[in-house]
């Protein structure tokens, strides 16, 4: 998604600070750059889910959301490639985690072993072509990957229009999501892009069917 010039190489490695040996902050910087709405934007990802078949979340990140998952009684997994991310996540689940440190373009599963696949505000591996092609592999026919790439807040003030800006510089602004959709159907997929609006924000999910 990020053109490679020296702005963007900067942004990338911001984030991959923040997914590993900055780890530690990222629930803080979620809840800022949110205005405290960051797991409620996730769990919009749980209207998706395919009943009564396994949950994957794909980079889990701190737990928050996978917390819920587990709390909602549905069998789960989750995997990060950070190990920064699976050490914070460990410590919130406890002996309910079962975490798995992995890569989405190489899912260390069995196919057809999950109904819905999640992943929450990721970075652009979610869309490549070899991510696809895992996911597809370990869904079942008609299981679901189920994405939740982006939200805007809906409100005004200088706070958030300067987090709106912070948002538009560090490329995760939503003049791309009408493209979102285009890759899925060269791996097997059926995609859709949803808009759901909150008091105070719009949330976008993209809603990913095997065929």
């Amino acid at each position: 998604m990020y053109p490679d010039n020296p702005w963007w190489r900067l942004v990338r490695f911001g984030f991959r600070l923040l997914y590993n040996e900055m780890a530690w902050t990222y629930d803080m910087v979620s809840t800022t750059v949110s205005l405290g709405q960051w797991q409620s934007w996730q769990r919009i990802a749980l209207d998706y889910v395919v009943p009564e078949q396994r949950v994957l979340e794909i980079a889990h990140g701190t737990a928050n959301l996978h917390a819920e998952i587990l709390d909602r009684g549905l069998d789960a997994v989750g995997l990060d490639l950070s190990p920064y991310m699976g050490r914070i996540a460990r410590r919130k689940l406890g002996n309910r985690a079962d975490l798995v440190r992995g890569s989405a373009m190489a899912l260390p599963f069995a196919a057809e072993s999950f109904g819905t696949v999640i992943t929450t505000f990721p970075t652009d591996f979610f869309l490549q072509a070899e991510t696809l092609r895992s996911v597809h592999r370990v869904l079942i026919r008609r299981g679901r990957y189920v994405i939740i790439p982006s939200a805007t807040l809906d409100l005004n003030g200088v706070v958030p229009r300067f987090l709106e800006w912070l948002y538009a510089i560090t490329g995760q602004r939503e003049g791309y999501l009408p493209d979102l959709t285009e890759p899925f159907a060269n791996e097997g997929f059926t995609a859709r892009l949803e808009k759901h609006r909150t008091q105070n924000s719009t949330v976008w999910a993209i809603v990913a069917e095997k065929r």
